[in-house]
């Protein structure tokens, strides 16, 4: 563990459930992605690029809940803008997507 943070740095992660609500192609990205549209609730809809091809069908992906950084600046990804960052545990080169077990309102803070 090399690098210690204190309290007050994680507070100023802004984690929240969404659920995507659109999944597209991404074939200008230089590794295989998804383009995916999530839904935060009363944050609004925000754009997220995500390597996650591999595990994850598109219709899989509609209407599933998941966790994301919200509070990140806005980041180009080839030709796409990217406004959050999909949380996900990696095994090998997967990555297995973070959702809450049971359903909850969309915009609910992670903490």
């Amino acid at each position: 563990m090399d690098k210690i943070i204190t309290f007050e740095d994680f507070t100023k992660v802004d984690l929240r459930v969404g659920t995507i609500t659109e999944v597209n192609d991404f074939p200008n990205a230089r590794k295989p992605a998804y383009q995916l549209t999530i839904d935060f609730g009363d944050l609004g809809f925000k754009k997220s690029s995500a390597q996650i091809t591999t595990l994850y069908k598109k219709e899989e992906l509609l209407n599933r809940q998941i966790v994301a950084v919200v509070n990140f600046p806005t980041k180009q990804i080839a030709n796409f803008m990217s406004e959050c960052l999909v949380m996900g545990a990696v095994k090998e080169n997967d990555v297995f997507l973070l959702h809450p077990e049971t359903r909850v309102k969309n915009g609910a803070q992670v903490s």
